[in-house]
Parts: C-alpha cells; sequence; structure tokens
C-alpha cells in the first residue's frame, strides 16, 4: 500500500544487497524484477531501474547496480546492464551500456536514429506463457521466431 500511495513499484524480485537510502522517500521509484542493487546505494525520486524485455535487442533483462552508487533524480538505468561500484549518475540521465567502477555518467546530446522498417515495440511478458500487451489486453505470442527471440531458442521455419 505505501509503495501504491507514492506511486513506487518495487518487484519482490529484486535484490538488495544491503540497505539503500532514498533521500526525498519513495517517491515515483521503479525496480523491475530481477534488479540486483549493491549495498550502500543512494537513490533519488523519480528513477527508473528497469528491465528490457524487447526481444530483438541486445541488452534484454535487469540491471546490476554495484556497491556505493549515487543515482540521480530522474535517472534511468535500462536493461542488462552491469553499473560498476562507486558510480555517480547524473540527474535524468539514460543509463543502457556497462558503466566501469569509478565512474561519472553524465546525459548527452539527444541522437535520433530512424529505421526504415516498423519496428515491435509491444510489452512481452511471461504469465505461465508468453503474451503481449495490445488494445488493452493480453495476447498471446503465436509467432515462432519472437518466441525464439523470448525463449532463448532458435526459431524453427518451414
Amino acid at each position: 500500500m505505501y509503495q501504491y500511495e507514492n506511486s513506487s513499484s518495487i518487484a519482490w524480485n529484486s535484490t538488495f544487497l544491503g540497505k539503500p537510502y532514498f533521500p526525498h522517500g519513495i517517491k515515483t521509484i521503479f525496480i523491475s524484477g530481477g534488479a540486483r542493487i549493491g549495498r550502500n546505494c543512494i537513490i533519488f525520486q523519480q528513477v527508473t531501474i528497469g528491465s528490457n524485455t524487447m526481444p530483438d535487442s541486445k541488452g534484454m533483462g535487469a540491471p546490476e547496480i554495484g556497491d556505493n552508487c549515487y543515482i540521480g533524480a530522474g535517472a534511468k538505468i535500462i536493461g542488462r546492464v552491469r553499473i560498476g561500484n562507486n558510480v555517480r549518475i547524473g540527474a535524468n540521465t539514460v543509463v543502457y551500456n556497462d558503466v566501469p567502477d569509478n565512474s561519472v555518467v553524465l546525459s548527452g546530446q539527444q541522437r535520433t536514429i530512424v529505421r526504415e522498417a516498423r519496428q515491435d515495440n509491444r510489452y512481452y511478458c511471461f504469465r505461465g506463457r508468453w503474451v503481449y500487451f495490445q488494445d488493452g489486453d493480453w495476447c498471446e505470442v503465436d509467432d515462432a521466431a519472437v518466441l525464439a527471440e523470448l525463449t532463448g531458442e532458435i526459431a524453427v521455419t518451414a
């Protein structure tokens, strides 16, 4: 109930190796399932430590945050990335690549990549079976290639 009242969500299967400190309370914090947070981490408001569930991406999975990290307000750490120990992540910075120990990560200039083909931006989730969200409901994944990506198997085509 406390998380709901503060617009936060910390998944039951996220792992904390020590007690984190939230300087402004647990306000609008999102920590995805599978995320691993090290000891003595400082996490400000509006931080997202989120999983990537896009089957065609290189960073599918949840972040791993090292010890003694400082994560500024509004920072987003997305996908299967490793944040080293003693790292400082600036406010509103988006992190999607690994960060070595003793580093500072700051926002950069926006870069836009235009693609020719339509991208599959559906949200995939495992709920006893692989499903995706569309038109307000969950639909079962029936595309063999997508299922292969989600499960890490090789697609068999006829």
